[in-house]
């Protein structure tokens, strides 16, 4: 079949015609994924920095019981999110939560290694440590990446983002560095990290759950961060809209 200049079929193209007139295409609607991410960022950052911080257990045995949570609800769950925030198109949740999720799955099986003794933890080798001390440095790179993306269109994500890539970048240096107080110091930034990533999730939950503001996330649109108002740009489309960036 030929066509003309324009793309159009020229005289002819009855099967252009006849497929372009029975051709349908379906979108199925989504929920916000980054609702699943943020929780489960915030539910494994806050268990593992905390300990990190020294604010509970200790560095040998706790980190081991504390990984099956970390990888299950950090990184399967966050990644799914990161997944599902792709067939939303959003490219910064599908960035944000891809990576951070699959960051939660390695921390898990690295554990794993701890515990059977077929590797020597951060916290007993220096060697280790260091090493570990470069995964923060590849995450806090591609976090900052993403912070400056999220922030001109959405505050309040933008910052937790912001937050955690300073935390990651305190706790890479920290850790190569083996300052064991630049590494506390960055434990506790992610530990705050966490509680924005809570209220986050929790303001987009509540938005989707009620159709309006309850807690402002510093959009573009004024009007969307005032509390009991109608967002301009809805958390996510009712049902049986098709389900294209949305809630991010």
């Amino acid at each position: 079949m030929s066509y003309t200049d324009t793309g159009q079929p020229q005289s002819g193209g009855s099967d252009y015609t006849f497929w372009k007139d029975h051709t349908h295409i379906s979108l199925s609607p989504v929920a916000a994924p980054s609702i699943l991410g943020l929780f489960g960022f915030a539910a494994a950052t806050f268990m593992v920095a905390a300990n990190l911080a020294g604010w509970y257990g200790n560095p040998v045995t706790t980190p081991l019981i504390l990984f099956p949570f970390a990888m299950a609800f950090g990184g399967i769950a966050q990644f799914l999110a990161g997944m599902w925030a792709y067939r939303a198109r959003d490219a910064v949740a599908t960035a944000a939560h891809g990576t951070w999720g699959s960051f939660w799955i390695g921390y898990g099986i690295y554990h794993v290694f701890i515990a059977v003794g077929l590797l020597p933890g951060p916290s007993t080798s220096v060697t280790a440590g260091v090493a570990f001390g470069f995964w923060f440095a590849v995450l806090a790179a591609i976090t900052w990446s993403t912070a400056f993306a999220a922030m001109p269109d959405n505050i309040v994500i933008g910052t937790v983002l912001l937050v955690l890539a300073a935390g990651s970048t305190l706790l890479a240096i920290g850790l190569i560095a083996q300052l064991s107080v630049i590494e506390t110091i960055g434990a506790i930034v992610l530990v705050a990290s966490a509680c924005l990533a809570w209220y986050a999730a929790t303001a987009m939950m509540l938005q989707a759950s009620s159709g309006r503001v309850i807690l402002p996330m510093g959009k573009p649109d004024k009007r969307s961060n005032v509390p009991g108002a109608v967002p301009q740009q809805r958390i996510q489309y009712e049902s049986g809209d098709p389900g294209l960036k949305v809630g991010q």
